[in-house]
């Protein structure tokens, strides 16, 4: 099965993203799973105005590779800092030129240096996901205080947090294994 792990912050110091290179490892560590990492930071797509993209054929020649990778994904986890109270911008437009995910599942993790750690993000995110026609994971991944959790490489840092990524990455998988079973193992 082919994850990707999409991370939502734009800022060049992305905090968030340490928790992106963690789950990487771990879900490379854990399954046969090919797990890639998504960043927005990397995306240079236009804001969206009219064309989205209904699979890789139909997407313009500068976005093919991108399209091949988001189409190609059998499931997507989504990393993004709190913004106001949602999910971030740059998260936004890269999923809306995605419009139709239709059974794929979506796992959620947010994450921040408050304590709440994104919590309200989570709620907007399962708005974005239904939209998509993803199928949420309901068990997510809320990270209060990720830069004292995680090290700027990705590192735990905080040994009690594990059970909170086990129970998660345990569930989100269940849930993408059940709705892709010929992907299950690879």
């Amino acid at each position: 099965m082919h994850i990707e792990i999409i991370t939502g912050s734009p800022r060049p110091e992305s905090v968030t993203y340490r928790v992106a290179l963690f789950l990487q490892r771990l879900l490379q560590e854990k399954t046969t799973h090919q797990v890639d990492i998504l960043d927005v930071r990397n995306v240079n797509l236009p804001a969206l105005q009219q064309q989205v993209f209904q699979s890789v054929d139909t997407t313009p020649d500068p976005w093919k590779p991108l399209s091949s990778r988001v189409f190609g994904a059998q499931a997507f986890i989504l990393v993004t800092p709190e913004y106001n109270g949602s999910y971030t911008p740059a998260l936004k437009n890269l999923l809306d030129h995605f419009p139709k995910q239709t059974h794929k599942a979506f796992g959620i993790v947010t994450a921040s240096p408050g304590i709440m750690g994104g919590m309200r993000a989570t709620q907007q995110l399962q708005l974005l996901i239904n939209a998509l026609f993803g199928i949420a994971c309901p068990h997510m991944l809320v990270v209060g205080q990720v830069d004292k959790r995680f090290d700027a490489e990705g590192n735990l840092l905080d040994p009690g947090f594990q059970k909170a990524i086990d129970t998660f990455t345990t569930e989100f998988l269940w849930l993408a294994e059940r709705l892709h079973p010929q992907d299950a193992g690879n």
